[in-house]
């Protein structure tokens, strides 16, 4: 190590701050573990109770735990679970009209004795709502008055004066995360699904199909083997793909024709006399419609090649070229 390198190194060991963030870390992470250690019958019964929810899971907390009960409610809709954040004052003044009794509540309090949260829990308790209580105090009033409590370990916060919630907001986020990747689970959400519910974004173009930006139809440049060439070169041009596929009597993808194969030829004589089957590779290669575009970019990039025909039981359904691939943001 050189001696700027050692220099910088003792500063950021010395570094007050760098001290600090990783007691903080440490704390947390200490926090976690002790949270994952505690999980039992009580987190279970929370999940069998927010599967069988046939509304929303009404997602509600105040102060920092309203910003996290937002991410949960958001979390879970982007996963599966339809949730809603309803803001615990708002529902005092109108807006538990937006609770309905096929929805059940996740209310968030690190305490358990939030003011505001008294008349959600009202309204649920007296139409039979189910209630899960998201808080550190098991004898809280939240908690005794939830269908399922959720305690997670009391723990310091990493404030050094022990007030801004910090730890504990960690943990509510981390138990939310717990709760959302588990239901996923359990309904077998998949990366189609997920992909349903993220189209936009890097997300929405890592999880895009070759059915949803290959072109069909007419856009198909297609001909049978007995085609002139002068026909081929028309349908290659016209559909500006570089290639032209061609199919046998059973409409099934027997060959293609690319423009390389056209300058490759260009030099022989009786080219536009001859036909498609002539001068066509049989060495096609395929993709299925369901595949992922961007498996389909690796391929063409692997192959050096620009156009993928999209197969079923061998019939071309579509065919998607390498721009359409950029076009869409895909890599």
């Amino acid at each position: 190590m050189g001696t700027t390198e050692a220099k910088l190194s003792a500063a950021t060991e010395d570094n007050a701050g760098i001290a600090t963030a990783r007691r903080v870390l440490a704390t947390e992470a200490d926090a976690l573990r002790a949270l994952a250690a505690s999980l039992g019958s009580s987190f279970a019964a929370a999940l069998d109770t927010l599967a069988a929810v046939t509304g929303r899971v009404i997602v509600t907390g105040i102060g920092k735990s309203g910003h996290i009960a937002r991410k949960i409610a958001a979390t879970l809709a982007s996963t599966g679970t339809p949730a809603l954040f309803v803001h615990p004052a708002e529902a005092s003044h109108g807006d538990l009209g937006m609770v309905t009794s096929q929805d059940a509540v996740l209310a968030l309090s690190n305490s358990g004795e939030t003011a505001e949260l008294a008349d959600i829990v009202a309204y649920a308790k007296r139409f039979a709502i189910p209630l899960i209580a998201m808080t550190s105090d098991p004898a809280s009033a939240l908690a005794r008055a939830a269908t399922v409590a959720l305690v997670y370990p009391a723990a310091d916060e990493a404030c050094p004066m022990g007030l801004a919630p910090t730890t504990s907001t960690t943990l509510m986020l981390a138990l939310g995360d717990a709760l959302a990747v588990a239901l996923l689970e359990g309904k077998g959400f998949s990366a189609d699904d997920f992909r349903q519910l993220h189209p936009g974004g890097k997300l929405g173009r890592r999880l895009l199909r070759v059915a949803d930006i290959m072109h069909t139809g007419a856009r198909i440049p297609l001909l049978p083997p007995s085609a002139p060439m002068t026909d081929a070169i028309v349908e290659m041009t016209g559909k500006s793909l570089g290639c032209v596929g061609i199919v046998d009597s059973s409409g099934r993808l027997s060959g293609i024709i690319t423009d390389g194969d056209i300058r490759r030829h260009i030099s022989d004589a009786d080219l536009l006399r001859r036909t498609a089957g002539d001068v066509m590779s049989r060495n096609v290669k395929t993709v299925r419609p369901d595949a992922l575009a961007s498996e389909a970019l690796h391929i063409m990039n692997a192959k050096a090649i620009t156009a993928l025909f999209a197969v079923e039981d061998g019939r071309p359904v579509g065919i998607l070229h390498i721009h359409d691939c950029l076009r869409a943001g895909v890599a």
